[in-house]
């Protein structure tokens, strides 16, 4: 063996490494590609460690496990997407910032912050609109007129109102208002600080709203609220401090197909995670995220590895690593608006969701694909052997919360992959390697490979079903 003179024990793995590497895919194209365990395990030592302090939305850990995710796509082989000239798209993010003192009128109504209005998730200005009732339950389907202040009613039982808030903030809606309970002040007793909700720096002509404040009042301010008349005309003044300029990381390969014309595959999820959390749960303050979505990361990487190490496909396929989807998928809606290749030439998305462990509703092995009944994509993917089947939580809306939903918006045929649906990790600061079951994961994306590759190479164009597509 020639040795290069200078380079030491380390570069000498490196490149037997490199070699062995070489070798495993070379046989993996020749004899059908096989996902190693060892593999996903090194993805999720790494994205899940403490040393990232839980990935963060639109932090430097974040960005650390974009460059991460765009170093694993170089190594397989991927290019930068058309108009790029690397694999990390960097965002411009805001992060309102308020003094405190926010109030909100109402007809005889006037209620202020500190007393009986609770600011939890600003979007950084006021808001002058109409007051409009409407029931938790209805919140996902919900027509909000523009610039309406939103009083939600009906909260089911024992919630404490932020998940159906949610619902709401990309809907036009200005300000979103629910009642103060005991599920809130156990939740903020555990989470003095919210995670704050960050929004795109509005780009000049950018007509979108702005994602809606949400807040929370006390019973007795709602219930005087309520007995307004409906279209009573409210106001919320607040009043922002300077907020330092932020950005969050997209991590963007690219496997170029032998047919221009044959369109573009989308393979997502996201990268970031909580962070840390400023009162530790059983001494633990970091919420590492190894399931949420390490695990989905973990997918992408492995398909990458596996799609980029076979024959070139006939269809070019996107991996895409979105940054700061815990704080309002951010990255996923930037990309929407600045998507590499027109999305008129998406075939289709895939999300990769928190496949980290076995939903105990579904069949052993299988993964749930949001929305299975709105399109044909899940039936033909499971006909060519993915482990998916329909998603057994239509109440929780799965297919709404997740990335994917950016861009079925926008017309693209777009489901999430997911495990356990509600797995007793989730948000918790427990989402750690220790909880993930691995065999599951890599047997999951096993089974996905071939699919992908026939999708990828196949005439097959996904389609809505009949009432299947999501209007804004």
């Amino acid at each position: 063996m020639k040795i290069v003179a200078g380079c030491g024990f380390r570069s000498i793995q490196r490149l037997l490494a490199v070699a062995l590497l070489a070798s495993v895919v070379d046989a993996g194209a020749q004899q059908g590609w096989v996902v190693r365990p060892e593999w996903v395990r090194a993805h999720e030592e790494f994205l899940a460690s403490d040393a990232l302090a839980g990935r963060g939305s639109a932090t430097r850990d974040e960005q650390i496990a974009a460059e991460y995710v765009a170093s694993e796509f170089v190594a397989y082989g991927l290019k930068p997407a058309p108009g790029m000239s690397g694999m990390i798209q960097a965002v411009d993010v805001v992060a309102p910032d308020l003094d405190g003192k926010a109030t909100l009128t109402a007809g005889d109504v006037s209620l202020a912050e500190g007393t009986d209005l609770r600011v939890l998730f600003p979007s950084g200005v006021g808001a002058n609109g109409p007051l409009i009732r409407l029931a938790a339950a209805d919140a996902p389907q919900a027509n909000i007129p523009r610039g309406s202040i939103v009083l939600l009613t009906d909260l089911p039982p024992n919630t404490n109102g932020l998940r159906n808030s949610f619902f709401l903030r990309g809907s036009g809606a200005a300000v979103v208002l629910f009642a103060e309970n005991d599920a809130l002040r156990a939740y903020l007793a555990k989470n003095p600080h919210p995670h704050q909700l960050m929004r795109l720096d509005q780009e000049l002509g950018d007509t979108t709203p702005l994602p809606a404040t949400v807040a929370a009042v006390s019973a007795t301010a709602m219930a005087r609220l309520l007995a307004e008349k409906p279209g009573t005309v409210a106001t919320l003044t607040v009043h922002a401090l300077l907020a330092k300029p932020r950005k969050t990381y997209n991590a963007i390969g690219y496997l170029v197909g032998s047919d221009p014309a044959a369109g573009t595959i989308l393979l997502s999820a996201h990268l970031d995670h909580l962070g840390t959390v400023s009162t530790p749960a059983n001494g633990d303050a970091i919420y590492n995220g190894a399931n949420d979505d390490a695990s989905g990361t973990t997918a992408v990487l492995e398909l990458a590895h596996a799609l980029a190490a076979g024959p070139q496909p006939r269809r070019s396929v996107l991996f895409v690593c979105y940054g700061s989807e815990e704080a309002g998928e951010l990255g996923s809606e930037f990309f929407g608006k600045h998507p590499p290749i027109p999305l008129s030439q998406l075939v289709t998305n895939i999300e990769f969701e928190m496949i980290g462990s076995q939903d105990p509703k579904m069949p052993k092995g299988t993964l749930l694909f949001t929305g299975w009944e709105r399109s044909n994509l899940g039936p033909a993917l499971k006909e060519h052997g993915a482990l998916v089947g329909p998603d057994p939580y239509p109440e929780q809306h799965f297919f709404q919360r997740s990335d994917n939903y950016q861009l079925a918006l926008q017309g693209v045929v777009a489901h999430t992959a997911a495990g356990w649906g509600t797995p007793p990790t989730y948000h918790q600061a427990n989402d750690d390697l220790a909880h993930l079951d691995l065999g599951f994961m890599t047997g999951a994306i096993q089974s996905l490979v071939e699919p992908m590759r026939w999708l990828a190479t196949s005439d097959f164009k996904p389609s809505w079903n009949a009432g299947g597509q999501p209007k804004r």
